[in-house]
């Protein structure tokens, strides 16, 4: 409630205001005796303001249309009647606008400012009852104690009570002159919350449609005076229609109207239809131009008949070329989904000595400094979050939850003139310039139509950007960008790559269009490294590597092998058999490591302590997955570990990093874990909370190996952190700080954390699916990591392996084990039963018994089994199963057969 009471507005414009109809004029000789303000008939007498900055500036057009006249009238008769008001109508920045327009004319009471609340209709239901007592009494009681009183019965109390006594009771005097200007859309027609009835009687209602098309089309020639006359009402005609009542039957959101201004300036820069020859065909040069002090960019396009294209190949690439050509500072957000308004504008924060203050978020920060933020996955954020940067968006202003005021530069320049104020005061005051080179670039995937969880692109969002459709890379765009990025890959392979690549993103079956999804430009670029610096790899194993295809549900996966076979994708002969032990060791010669047939220098480590040592046995099969381990990591590839529980995912990467010297840094992430808690530690230190690197800052700073553990456990929001981090080489830290990936970034900057070359990190995650409780870690971030699916060893490898675990322990046990569990957790895969046995069941089983020989089999069998001992269906696979294989359990009555005589 406190920020609500502080916030917006009031201020007098100079000149007159004239139209035939209605006219907004002034009377009177300057604010000091206060200005009569006229709107046709109404007149309103001004007062002087007590906080003058702020009153709104610059929002009054020099013609205004008629019917905004007509409603700025209506709004004074309301304000003259102590009422409070609810503009309600259609999304867009015209109902602030209107809003803005009355305050700046008229409200220059002394405290009494107005409140302007937005929409109401995102407002959970008992939000604003609190507002009810407010709303019609001018009263309300406040969480600190004080009470907020009417100024009549305020004044009342005054003639009896000193004010020392009034205030000693608590007791704040609300202005006469306060008023509320609620703006919200129609519930139902749009989504939100319906008006809650004793709200709703409160408030005098205004229905702001859009303008009518006579005074639309006037704005819009005054705005492109040089495009023709029949192209601007052509396009304003185009938009009407569709906002009329006959084009709602067709289902589609509503036209952003107020967005035609900024079409119309587009079409200034006279670019033609795509019929004609006179296309840009190349940005000629950019170069710096200085402007009164500020530096701009000068941007030349040749439109001439040299064709000369530049080809991005994804989303991101193209913002940060844009970017990059136009001079600007990228500032990359990451959207989730449960991100709040807080995450968006402002969060607090402990400072050392226990307080908490606010500190500002990058995207606040960026609007200050004139850069370019870019909003990536804005798809994902709750619409309601997103609502706070329409008034950024719209108008380039923002008011923040410590107080303070951003406001377009034109504004603020305004307000500094009028009020002869410095920067420096009116900072005091906590009024901010938003940089006029301020944007924003929003990245998103495409609407599916006719789903409600993924149909985010609603009438409010279309009022809030342009569009531009990324087209997917046609097959010859593809392997062009792969061939100049990747020069030397096998030629046969990537045809081949790509035709299979294409073919499943153009069919029309969803479970091909979901494989397709694994095979993304970035997912290609990094099959064909993989290809051109191992020409002998098999394409089979690398495209079932890029899909996860061990852990596809079976209707997927026998998509996948029937498209591989179609395109002549075929499987290595010689893969199923299981190679010999011999052809794969790992070796230390000579400060040189050999993995089966890839060889890497040893890491010169400075601190040994953190280089895992682990026991380990060799079994081919782990050898094989820390020989493709090798690969990718001297490819300079983040690794991804996905397998069921159990499966030595943790023991594969503590040996490879023991066998490449390499120290770790750890983080085992979780529900409860935060960005801050991933960014920094808190320890105590003389009684003081401290906050210290963790492990991801450190491994980043020292160039160690950061192990990310339970990945699939943590909240959307952190993992799409590490996104940004290995995707952008940028990530920001709970304490302010950055991290960047080039060091040429720094140049002097303070508060800089350059990613050292040698930074890896190595993300271990449970399979996707049922019974894992976690998120679908590879379908959100799969395609920036090189994935690596690790299974149990297979019969032969696994047996090897328990007999070094169990030395003394009988053949034929061992045998049976490996048998038995071998069966069970194909009956996993197939879905029969949930849970995935692992190699660490079998391994423990192994431990006991060699440890205490003289126990039974059946006995130590049940220190797995017995957690299905009260699932009957569960059980009864079990036992049959266990049975089948020679080891007895849960014999019941039931299942004893007395041998015949």
């Amino acid at each position: 409630m406190r920020l609500l009471l502080r916030q917006v507005v009031q201020r007098r414009p100079g000149g007159d205001r004239q139209r035939p109809e209605v006219r907004l004029l002034h009377a009177g000789s300057g604010a000091d005796t206060g200005d009569t303000v006229n709107i046709g008939d109404v007149s309103y007498k001004l007062k002087i303001p007590k906080n003058p900055e702020l009153v709104p500036q610059n929002y009054i057009s020099d013609s205004l249309a008629q019917s905004v006249v007509q409603h700025l009238r209506w709004i004074m008769q309301k304000d003259l009647l102590g009422q409070d008001v609810f503009l309600i109508g259609p999304p867009g920045p015209l109902r602030r606008s209107i809003a803005m327009q009355y305050l700046c004319a008229v409200r220059a009471a002394t405290e009494g400012r107005t409140l302007i609340l937005e929409g109401l209709e995102k407002a959970e239901r008992n939000v604003l009852p609190v507002l009810n007592n407010l709303l019609e009494n001018r009263e309300m009681q406040l969480e600190d104690g004080r009470f907020l009183m009417s100024a009549e019965r305020y004044d009342k109390l005054l003639r009896d009570h000193t004010k020392k006594e009034l205030d000693s009771w608590k007791i704040v005097r609300v202005s006469e002159n306060f008023r509320v200007i609620a703006l919200g859309l129609p519930v139902p027609r749009y989504s939100g919350n319906p008006l809650d009835p004793p709200l709703r009687s409160r408030f005098q209602a205004r229905d702001i449609y859009y303008l009518p098309f006579k005074d639309q089309l006037k704005l819009l020639y005054s705005i492109g005076a040089n495009v023709s006359a029949e192209k601007v009402s052509q396009l304003l005609s185009f938009a009407t229609t569709l906002c009329s009542q006959e084009s709602s039957t067709l289902g589609l959101p509503d036209f952003p109207l107020d967005s035609l201004a900024a079409a119309v300036q587009i079409l200034r820069f006279e670019l033609q239809d795509s019929g004609s020859s006179l296309l840009p065909k190349e940005i000629v040069k950019v170069e710096k131009m200085m402007e009164n002090h500020v530096s701009q960019a000068s941007v030349t396009i040749r439109i001439a008949d040299k064709e000369v294209t530049i080809k991005g190949c994804g989303k991101t690439v193209i913002a940060k070329n844009f970017a990059d050509t136009l001079g600007y500072n990228i500032e990359p957000i990451m959207l989730y989904q449960d991100m709040t308004a807080r995450d968006l504008l402002q969060q607090r924060y402990t400072l050392p000595n226990g307080d908490t203050a606010w500190r500002s978020s990058p995207l606040v920060n960026a609007a200050l400094e004139g850069k370019l933020v870019l909003l990536d996955g804005i798809h994902r954020v709750n619409a309601g979050t997103l609502a706070v940067l329409q008034r950024l968006i719209h108008d380039r202003e923002l008011s923040l939850y410590d107080g303070s005021r951003l406001l377009r530069e034109d504004r603020y320049m305004r307000l500094k003139e009028e009020l002869q104020l410095s920067d420096e005061q009116l900072q005091k005051r906590s009024i901010f310039p938003i940089h006029p080179s301020f944007r924003v670039i929003a990245l998103a995937e495409p609407p599916v139509i006719g789903s409600t969880a993924h149909q985010w692109l609603g009438p409010e969002f279309l009022t809030m950007f342009f569009f531009h459709y990324m087209k997917p890379l046609v097959k010859s765009e593809e392997i062009q960008v792969i061939k100049e990025k990747v020069p030397n890959v096998p030629q046969e392979a990537l045809d081949k790559l790509l035709s299979f690549t294409h073919k499943l993103r153009e069919t029309q079956d969803p479970t091909a269009q979901s494989l397709a999804a694994s095979l993304s430009t970035r997912q290609l670029l990094r099959i064909s490294r993989r290809l051109s610096q191992y020409p002998n790899e098999n394409l089979h194993s690398a495209v079932t590597k890029a899909c996860l295809s061990r852990f596809l549900p079976s209707l997927a996966r026998s998509a996948l092998e029937k498209n591989l076979a179609d395109a002549t994708i075929e499987i290595n002969t010689d893969d199923n058999l299981e190679p010999e032990l011999k052809d794969y060791k790992c070796e230390v010669t000579s400060g040189t490591l050999r993995i089966g047939a890839v060889s890497a220098p040893i890491y010169n480590a400075h601190e040994k302590m953190k280089v895992p040592d682990v026991l380990f046995y060799d079994n081919i099969q782990h050898v094989i997955v820390m020989e493709d381990m090798l690969k990718d990591f001297l490819l300079g590839e983040h690794l991804l570990l996905v397998g069921n529980q159990g499966v030595g995912k943790n023991k594969i990467v503590d040996r490879f990093l023991h066998l490449l010297n390499r120290p770790r840094e750890y983080i085992q992430l979780h529900r409860d874990t935060t960005v801050q808690t991933l960014t920094l530690q808190p320890s105590v230190k003389d009684g003081l909370i401290v906050y210290e690197d963790s492990p991801l800052v450190k491994a980043v700073k020292l160039g160690h190996i950061l192990v990310v553990d339970e990945a699939d456990k943590a909240p959307t929001n952190v993992t799409c952190i590490l996104k940004t981090l290995v995707e952008n080489g940028e990530m920001i830290l709970a304490d302010g700080r950055r991290i960047v990936a080039n060091s040429a970034n720094v140049n002097g900057r303070e508060n800089v954390v350059v990613i050292h070359p040698d930074f890896r990190m190595i993300v271990l995650a449970n399979r996707p699916g049922f019974p894992f409780l976690g998120n679908d870690f590879f379908g959100t971030l799969g395609d920036i990591f090189s994935c690596h699916a690790v299974d149990n060893p297979k019969p032969h490898s696994e047996l090897e392996m328990l007999r070094q675990y169990g030395p003394n322990v009988p053949e034929p046990i061992l045998q049976k084990l490996v048998a038995a569990f071998g069966e069970l957790r194909s009956l996993a895969d197939q879905g029969i039963i949930n849970y995935p046995y692992s190699t660490r069941e079998v391994v423990n089983i192994v431990k006991h018994l060699q440890k205490f020989p003289t126990e039974g089999l059946s006995s130590v069998v049940r220190n797995v089994f017995d957690f299905d001992s009260y699932n009957n269906d569960m059980r009864e696979i079990l036992i049959n199963t266990l049975h089948k294989y020679g080891i007895p359990i849960g014999a019941k009555p039931t299942s004893v057969q007395l041998a015949k005589e």
